[in-house]
């Protein structure tokens, strides 16, 4: 395997033994190309400086042919799920940053208009997705976040034209965001999973507000989105009107997918193992070292063991999804294991390194939760555990679809 003039990766390999080839190359090209200080760079950055950053690490990605490894051929991807995962692993290995303001529009909405959308709307929007675009997701509504059926924001049919009116919140990257994918209400006098619809708006519309949404950490990564007489033509819906259910269900089950394995490989191999790194460093009230306490040390490995745990599981996972099986279940399972770890893992150690850990912490306008602040991180963590389908929601589907109990 190996790169051309370009930079770019050479033909697709098929699984089997050229998958050291591919992990060898993706090893060479993080080596390269991933600065070693990024993480140092962004640290008191501001939110601008961070867009910046992340649009530039995104050229990069793009260059080498890895922005979308998850995509077909004709997309610039065409990666089978083996090569994918060794993608992911190297990734995580190498220390690359992760590719948050992109998310949206990689692992959201260029599955969906794949899937859901005509052959005109992909020609329109995937091109500009491959070349940069920012996406942001208007899921959420203030009275209709895990139910999300109930949302209220309302599209009225005018001609050519839908004029929305109404309100979104926790929409990640909407101040920087190109296009919205918006869920809306098209018909009240139906059940309400049956009344929605799904737009593509463009978020220079005449009638749209962002309004950053400050977090704990300082960062303000969210953003509370209104919407007031906002036109949106109807050759801008995905899939049938009234059907947007159907189109955000398989939104969301795409983010629950193997996108998770980096962000596993992440917890395993940056989170627990700087936790060991630095905890040596450390000393407990006592002045007792950290990692000569039995305490301390049971934690660290009861962590490390569950982040094994977790790749088991989604070694399953990626054989399910290679057989083309349901993984509805088993992804709630995972998504629910592993933000539950990343929480747990970031509490403790925040606890570990004691006052230490609150003094000096600046503004992190960071694209994940690797801030490399402990306090910070773990403040972070919270939202992983909303996102992409509150743990709550992720209880139900387990209960529904894996142990077939009633709603």
């Amino acid at each position: 395997m190996t790169l051309d003039a370009g930079g770019r990766f050479g033909a697709v390999l098929e699984p089997g033994e050229e998958l050291d080839d591919l992990r060898g190359a993706v090893r060479g090209w993080c080596a390269a190309h991933v600065p070693k200080d990024w993480r140092e760079q962004q640290r008191g950055a501001s939110h601008e400086d961070l867009v910046t950053f992340l649009r530039w690490w995104g050229g990069q990605l793009r260059e080498a042919g890895l922005l979308a490894p998850h995509l077909p051929k004709e997309w610039g991807g065409g990666f089978s799920i083996p090569e994918q995962v060794v993608i992911a692993e190297e990734l995580a290995r190498g220390g690359a940053p992760r590719n948050a303001l992109f998310h949206v529009a990689l692992y959201n909405a260029a599955p969906t208009l794949l899937h859901s959308a005509t052959s005109e709307q992909r020609e329109k929007f995937m091109s500009g997705i491959l070349g940069g675009d920012v996406w942001c997701q208007g899921f959420s509504e203030p009275n209709a976040g895990s139910d999300l059926a109930s949302l209220r924001t309302r599209a009225v049919r005018d001609g050519d034209n839908y004029v929305v009116n109404g309100q979104k919140v926790w929409t990640s990257w909407a101040r920087d965001a190109d296009w919205c994918m918006l869920l809306v209400r098209t018909d009240s006098g139906v059940p309400k999973h049956k009344g929605l619809s799904c737009l593509v708006a463009d978020m220079r519309s005449p009638g749209i507000e962002v309004r950053p949404i400050k977090q704990a950490t300082g960062a303000a990564t969210f953003n509370e989105l209104f919407i007031d007489e906002v036109v949106v033509p109807v050759e801008h819906r995905i899939g049938a009107e009234n059907g947007g259910w159907a189109v955000a269900q398989g939104t969301l089950a795409s983010e629950r997918a193997i996108v998770i394995l980096e962000m596993t490989e992440r917890l395993r191999r940056n989170g627990i193992a700087a936790a060991v790194i630095e905890a040596a460093g450390w000393c407990l009230e006592s002045g007792e070292p950290a990692l000569e306490d039995s305490a301390t040390r049971e934690m660290l490995a009861e962590c490390y063991a569950d982040a094994e745990v977790l790749r088991h599981l989604l070694n399953e996972m990626i054989e399910d999804i290679v057989r083309g099986a349901d993984i509805g279940g088993k992804s709630a399972v995972i998504k629910i294991f592993y933000t539950e770890l990343l929480a747990k893992l970031m509490r403790q150690v925040t606890e570990l390194q004691g006052v230490a850990a609150q003094l000096d912490q600046p503004l992190v306008e960071a694209a994940g939760w690797e801030s490399g602040f402990w306090m910070i991180d773990y403040v972070h963590s919270f939202g992983w555990a909303i996102g992409g389908g509150t743990n709550e929601i992720m209880r139900n589907v387990i209960g529904e679809r894996m142990l077939g109990l009633p709603r």
